[in-house]
């Protein structure tokens, strides 16, 4: 669902707030002899001599006025005009027909009048007609708000393509359900204009408290829940889910918030999480979200993130079984916290306590996947302010979809002689690499010259002057094996097409880094925060 938020409806006239019947154009086009592949006012615009121009003109505008005279309202036109007109919304007009036409057609609205709408703009204006979007970017200036902020209502393609271009939302009034194809690029669809208040309502901000019911049970009934385990199934009300496990079984727990990201925030929340379950050798199974959401955030935002939450799960076989979704001052920008249960059997549970000296450390990928990812979609304007091209930008933005470990953490799973696996998050590989040591209860010897950063990461960290070893890395796992299977586990999962690099091995019990550089003793870095903070306490770039 596209997300959007809404300041400005603006409408297309005939047809959309008055009733498709009055208006048949196959009548003018044959008394212009115009083609009934072309648009009349494009083929009018095309007449030479100026005479023949201006005659065609005139019967254009009599044609219209006489339509206008018999026109009648849409079912609910003027309904919605109050309603969102009391909800604070500007309202307008834009149209390929004349301005008195409009208001000639208006005098037959019971209680709407020309003087209701914030703008009217028609033919009769200086701007280029529909589909061209210079009217709607017109409108946009006139009315003090953004294109993408505008709401496009039309019943024709070009309604939609100018709303299209201009960046709006649109809407497509279907008025022939039957008989007519929906244009691809509209973003909703609709049969009768009473159907526009739910989409308005996805853009307008939600005050503090707990979602609406009607809208989390929207969202609910989209939920795949076939998985036979689940007891008690998420409802409006429901506070608890419960799951039914076998004595076999050992369940794994994981909880994760999401607070650096808010493209794509619900993809983070559930691979975040799941990737700490897999790293205990376990499938992960069952998914509870507590969404915090800014009290500037609108419905339509709130159902992408279910949406994306519920996509993701699907992908990785997950169910997302309830939660708790609340609007609130405490947060200033969208917080997913998820808290996964997953299942393994006991004899293969992966108990990081099992490393021993000699073990072999691997790399997956390399540093600070998640955070290039990160910084690509939340900071591009700095970057391409820096130097940094768009197509190098969304390179960096495609990264996300290499955050998930799960493939090389099951490859792992499955071999005897895996010690220990970690999940690199939040303070980058080098707080990965401590954690690891100290919850495994040895020392660690690293090469720094084998760890591998990919180009696009060394370059976003250099233009903003962050280091890679401190940057949130989910996409990256480390792994600690006996050495008799190194290279047979290196090998499958590169035959899975996943880099794998071999950085280190496991010293005697204790905890901390021996790290190496060009074979000479070197720092290891820490970081009392992700480097990732530094640039959320820098303020964006205002365009």
């Amino acid at each position: 669902m596209k997300t959007f938020s809404l300041k400005a409806v603006l409408f297309d006239f005939d047809g959309t707030l008055t009733r498709p019947e009055t208006l048949d154009f196959s009548v003018i086009r044959n008394q212009l002899n115009c083609p009934a592949d072309t648009p009349v006012l494009e083929f009018i615009c095309k007449i030479n001599p100026l005479s023949k121009r201006d005659a065609a003109r005139k019967k254009l505008d009599q044609f219209e006025m006489d339509a206008a005279i018999r026109s009648r309202p849409a079912g609910g036109a003027e309904q919605m005009i109050a309603r969102l007109k009391s909800q604070g919304l500007l309202i307008g007009i834009i149209s390929r027909n004349s301005r008195c036409s409009i208001e000639r057609a208006l005098e037959n609205f019971k209680t709407t009048r020309a003087a209701d709408f914030d703008l009217i703009i028609s033919r009769d204006d200086p701007i280029p007609p529909k589909p061209c979007p210079d009217g709607i970017l017109r409108a946009a200036q006139v009315l003090n708000v953004s294109a993408d902020q505008i709401l496009v209502v039309g019943d024709f393609i070009f309604d939609i393509q100018a709303g299209r271009r201009a960046g709006a939302t649109t809407v497509f009034l279907n008025n022939s359900p039957k008989d007519f194809t929906v244009p691809e690029e509209s973003d909703f669809t609709i049969t009768g204009l009473e159907e526009l208040e739910k989409i308005v309502r996805l853009g307008i901000p939600l005050p503090a408290g707990k979602l609406p019911n009607d809208l989390l049970k929207s969202f609910l009934e989209q939920l795949d829940i076939s998985d036979p385990s689940i007891i008690i199934k998420p409802g409006v009300g429901e506070d608890t889910t419960a799951i039914d496990v076998t004595d076999e079984q050992v369940i794994v727990l994981k909880s994760d918030p999401i607070t650096f990201a808010t493209d794509s925030i619900g993809d983070y929340a559930v691979l975040v999480n799941a990737n700490d379950i897999a790293t205990s050798g376990a499938v992960p199974r069952w998914l509870l979200t507590t969404l915090l959401l800014p009290c500037d955030i609108t419905p339509s935002r709130i159902c992408r993130i279910m949406s994306d939450l519920q996509t993701m799960c699907r992908r990785w076989n997950i169910t997302l079984c309830g939660g708790h979704t609340e609007i609130t001052d405490a947060v200033t920008r969208p917080v997913v916290s998820g808290m996964l249960t997953g299942t393994v059997s006991r004899q293969s549970l992966i108990d990081k306590r099992n490393m021993r000296p000699g073990d072999r450390i691997l790399l997956t990928k390399a540093v600070a996947v998640e955070g290039t990812a990160i910084i690509a979609r939340e900071f591009a304007d700095r970057l391409i302010k820096k130097g940094m091209s768009e197509t190098e930008i969304e390179t960096c933005r495609g990264f996300l979809a290499h955050i998930s470990i799960m493939e090389e953490a099951g490859i792992a799973a499955g071999l005897k002689g895996v010690s220990a696996m970690h999940d690199v998050t939040e303070g980058g590989l080098a707080s990965a690499l401590a954690e690891t040591s100290i919850c495994g209860g040895h020392k660690f010897e690293i090469n720094m010259d084998l760890i591998p950063v990919y180009p696009e990461t060394e370059r976003i960290c250099r233009l903003l002057g962050i280091d890679p070893m401190g940057l949130i890395g989910s996409g990256s796992l480390l792994i600690c094996c006996r050495p008799d299977v190194c290279d047979q586990l290196e090998t499958r999962i590169r035959d899975a097409g996943i880099k794998v690099t071999c950085i280190g091995k496991i010293l005697e019990a204790g905890h901390g880094i021996k790290a190496l550089r060009h074979n000479s003793k070197a720092a290891w870095p820490e970081f009392k925060v992700d480097e990732i903070t530094r640039l959320f306490q820098v303020p964006k770039i205002v365009k």
